[in-house]
């Protein structure tokens, strides 16, 4: 295999295949006691995958061995979606635990079939009956997975073959890191046998939920501004009703704050109060203090010091 100069993506891509799920009901062989189990391929190993796509145009394969290290280091981090996590009802929501996580590296599970094996055992949950379980059972769905190359050989020249009759560049994928898997409505591989393509399809769901999102997102924010607007007009328009106050202003005269209490203070003697500035209560009119006048002038016309006065 000659030396490749071209650098195809490595990083968060998806693959997948049609016949890669089995639905074992309670009670089954293989099944769980307490609900359906899912189980089957999530990938293949020695068996080439057209991929024309924005990732360009070549063969894959992924070799045996290509998912040990992930399983190993990683499975206990992965996660079980169902369309990588943007299904417009479910989200990211997991769809189960992960049983069984191996290399079938003999074909144990599936007779000729080898590859990476997992059992999940589906959550007791709403959104896992109403909206998986019935497409799992009618076999509608798929498999598909995300990942990340890390080791790699590319042939950017191969020889015309049988399976490759134009030539196109090959890359076998000697280890990957898994991110999730699960069950999709178009899986990348047309099948484990038969002709195989990209996941445009997948990449179009996704791509349909988050436009779908943003539509709703934005309604809502158009809403909540005509909402805003309409308030708005019709407080400006609105007309002054009696529990409107009137503007307070800071400006003091003396003639309105001062004189008057000054007048009424002058050649009176002041009334007895032995419960201080405070008005008796029950009193219809609150009384002036006998001393407020003559602390206001002072206070207004420069008075030096304040008062020293007693009750």
């Amino acid at each position: 295999m000659s030396k490749s100069t071209i650098e195809l993506p490595r990083e968060n891509l998806l693959r997948g295949k049609v016949s890669g799920i089995a639905l074992r009901a309670a009670g089954e062989e293989g099944g769980d006691a307490d609900g359906p189990v899912m189980a089957g391929h999530f990938a293949v190993f020695n068996q080439w995958t057209e991929i024309n796509s924005w990732e360009g145009n070549f063969l894959e394969m992924f070799a045996p061995s290509a998912f040990k290290k992930t399983i190993r280091d990683n499975g206990d981090n992965m996660k079980v979606l169902f369309q990588h996590g943007y299904d417009y009802m479910i989200g990211d929501k997991p769809l189960g635990p992960i049983r069984t996580l191996e290399e079938d590296s003999e074909g144990e599970h599936v007779p000729g079939v080898t590859g990476a094996w997992y059992e999940v055992p589906l959550l007791d949950a709403p959104y896992v009956r109403s909206d998986l379980l019935p497409g799992l059972e009618a076999e509608l769905y798929g498999a598909s997975f995300r990942f990340r190359v890390i080791r790699e050989e590319i042939d950017e020249e191969p020889e015309p073959s049988d399976y490759n009759p134009q030539g196109i560049p090959e890359r076998i994928v000697k280890e990957a890191h898994v991110v999730e898997f699960g069950p999709v409505t178009f899986p990348a591989y047309e099948g484990a046998s038969a002709g195989l393509r990209s996941l445009e399809a997948s990449e179009l769901v996704a791509q349909a939920a988050l436009e779908r999102m943003e539509r709703q997102d934005s309604k809502r924010s158009h809403n909540l501004a005509a909402r805003f607007a309409t308030r708005n007009e019709s407080t400006e328009t609105a007309p002054p009703t009696s529990t409107d106050k009137p503007e307070e202003t800071d400006e003091v005269t003396p003639e309105e704050s001062v004189e008057p209490e000054v007048a009424e203070t002058e050649g009176t003697e002041p009334p007895e109060n032995s419960g201080g500035d405070a008005p008796p209560q029950g009193s219809a009119e609150a009384e002036p203090h006998p001393d407020r006048g003559r602390r206001e002038k002072e206070r207004l016309y420069g008075a030096s010091t304040a008062p020293s006065w007693r009750l």
